[in-house]
């Protein structure tokens, strides 16, 4: 009987407190931070992992209609409320070779890489950035600031690739907070259509002024945020990181703004400094005129204008009409920063040599099989000569005996080549690993290994 008391009585005290009015739960307010530049009020939210999480923020003036293939500007009217919590992507470039040639094994890793996967939030009205920090963060915390640039080639990527959540979480756990930011630029012909006609307009390297005006934002608005201006570090991977070095280049290395630096150092994974011909030069000009042709614009008295005015769909398809980085062309891009004598004043090898780049302490590196991604789409490739044509058609202006030297420095037994000690596996056609690791020699270990050793010469006393 006492037992039974016992359980009746808890049981009468569940049913009780089950039926008292529940105690009232108030959501925590989201996270809004006001700024005077543009003005506006942005609202956030704060995530399970304790992080102020703000999506889609305006940096520019939408580049549409009239602003197509034009430089950013400033947003200058106010902006209101914004509820920052989702972001669209810039448009996208896509594959120029049938992914119906690839085996299945390769099709299935490659869906599981953000860069080929399918964006579908992409638009014009793309000049955003996320920002992040740790939750409860107030102005005048002044965290140092991290600001990412993704990479894709120039042609692919955006912000929602990558959250940025997870480093805050860590820098957390460190002792160590920061806070995190990431860019949407325009990329593919959007940001970097090349030509005479482009260079004339003053129209080059679009994508890089999108960076630039996105980090003159940062020095505006972050200390709203809890960030310190002075205290950015841009950061990047693949094209992201060969962005960093332009933006270290970029005005042959002025990267003041009123008065003060915009980064106080970089870190390049995957990139730096990579020689390139003349906004108008021959490839850049093949590039342009390929455009014009699919867009129907090359009859027209002024074709740039008629790039501008064409429908969204119609340019997008005019810029995708040339070859692409996933594709038989591989790393001889189509869409990359050009010299035009203004914003990237020369090919940055010679911008290194001249020392004329921002003097601030960075991090250079790369993985061991950079190529592997970059070889995938040249499957007719079956013997060295082909390697030596392949080379000699799309990337070097050399002769054919040194072509074939360097080839010959390359192992052509098929355990051997990229990815390395991987024995027999992984050699999707037969000249597969020996092509992977050239283009990984070639576009990233050649390009970084030369640019210390003409930093260093250039600025022995700048710490990298």
């Amino acid at each position: 009987m006492k037992l039974w008391a016992e359980l009746t009585t808890s049981l009468l005290v569940v049913v009780l407190v089950a039926q008292a009015s529940p105690a009232p739960y108030k959501r925590a307010d989201a996270p809004t931070v006001t700024i005077s530049q543009p003005k506006a009020t942005v609202i956030g939210n704060t995530g399970l992992d304790h992080v102020d999480k703000f999506n889609g923020i305006p940096f520019a003036q939408p580049p549409i209609g009239s602003l197509r293939l034009r430089p950013p500007k400033p947003i200058t009217s106010a902006l209101g409320s914004i509820k920052a919590n989702t972001a669209k992507s810039c448009p996208q470039f896509s594959f120029s070779t049938d992914t119906n040639d690839f085996p299945t094994s390769v099709l299935g890793e490659l869906s599981n890489m953000p860069h080929f996967q399918k964006i579908t939030n992409a638009g014009e009205d793309c000049l955003t950035l996320d920002i992040r920090r740790p939750a409860g963060t107030k102005a005048g915390a002044d965290l140092p600031v991290l600001v990412w640039i993704f990479g894709g080639g120039f042609e692919t990527g955006s912000t929602g690739m990558y959250d940025g959540s997870s480093i805050i979480s860590a820098s957390v756990d460190l002792d160590m907070p920061v806070n995190f930011v990431a860019m949407n630029y325009r990329v593919g012909g959007f940001g970097f259509m090349p030509g005479s006609e482009i260079l004339k307009d003053g129209a080059a390297n679009l994508g890089l002024l999108d960076q630039r005006l996105a980090l003159e934002w940062v020095a505006d608005n972050i200390h709203e945020f809890g960030g310190d201006p002075s205290k950015v570090t841009i950061w990047g991977e693949s094209a992201g990181s060969i962005s960093v070095f332009d933006q270290m280049a970029l005005y042959d290395g002025n990267h003041t703004y009123k008065g003060s630096p915009l980064f106080r150092g970089g870190i390049m994974n995957s990139g730096s400094m990579v020689p390139a011909d003349e906004v108008d030069g021959v490839k850049g000009q093949q590039v342009y005129d390929t455009a014009i042709r699919k867009a129907g614009c090359d009859k027209a008295q002024d074709s740039l204008q008629c790039l501008r005015e064409l429908d969204y769909t119609s340019f997008l398809n005019a810029a995708r009409s040339v070859p692409s980085i996933l594709g038989y062309n591989s790393v001889a891009l189509s869409y990359l920063p050009r010299p035009d004598g203004k914003v990237l004043t020369q090919s940055p090898d010679k911008v290194v040599t001249s020392g004329k780049y921002a003097s601030v302490p960075f991090i250079v590196g790369d993985q061991e099989d950079e190529g592997t991604i970059f070889s995938l789409f040249q499957h007719n490739l079956t013997t060295t000569e082909h390697i030596v044509d392949y080379l000699g058609r799309l990337f070097f202006g050399a002769s054919r005996q040194q072509l074939q030297d360097l080839v010959a420095t390359y192992s052509d037994t098929k355990t051997n080549g990229s990815p390395f000690r991987t024995g027999i596996f992984n050699n999707w056609y037969p000249q597969y690993k020996r092509l992977a690791a050239i283009l990984g020699d070639f576009s990233f270990t050649l390009t970084r290994r030369v640019f210390l050793d003409l930093a260093h010469k250039a600025k022995p006393d700048v710490p990298s």
